[in-house]
C-alpha cells in the first residue's frame, strides 16, 4: 500500500532481503509468497550495532521534543529492561516493537 511505509534502522547488508528491499527492488518473496513492494522505503543511518546502553542513553538524551522511542533491536529482556532505563532516566516513553507490527506516526 503507498500509503505505508517501511523504515529500516542501519546497514543492510548485502545480500539480504532488506538489501534488495533498500535497492529498490519491486517484487519480493518472503516465506514462499511473492509480495510487490509498494510502500514508500526510508533508511535511518547512523545508527551502531555496536553502541551499548550508556552510549545510546547519552545519544537519545540530546535530542530534543522526543516523544517516544521505538526499541527494534535486540534481546527481548534487554529491550524490557532498556524500556525501564529510558522511563526511569529520561521521563520517555518507550515501545518494543513486536513481529509484523505496524505502527502509525
Amino acid at each position: 500500500d503507498r500509503r505505508n511505509a517501511v523504515i529500516f534502522v542501519g546497514f543492510q547488508a548485502e545480500g539480504t532481503l532488506g538489501r534488495e528491499i533498500v535497492e529498490g527492488t519491486k517484487w519480493i518473496n518472503v516465506f514462499g509468497e511473492d509480495i510487490i513492494v509498494k510502500a514508500s522505503i526510508h533508511t535511518i543511518n547512523g545508527f551502531s550495532a555496536h553502541a551499548d546502553q550508556a552510549g545510546i542513553l547519552k545519544w537519545i538524551s540530546k535530542i530534543d521534543n522526543l516523544k517516544k522511542v521505538f526499541l527494534v533491536h535486540g534481546e527481548l529482556e534487554s529491550q524490557k529492561v532498556f524500556k525501564e532505563v529510558l522511563k526511569k532516566k529520561l521521563n520517555l516513553d518507550a515501545h518494543i516493537v513486536g513481529f509484523k507490527e505496524k505502527i502509525t506516526l
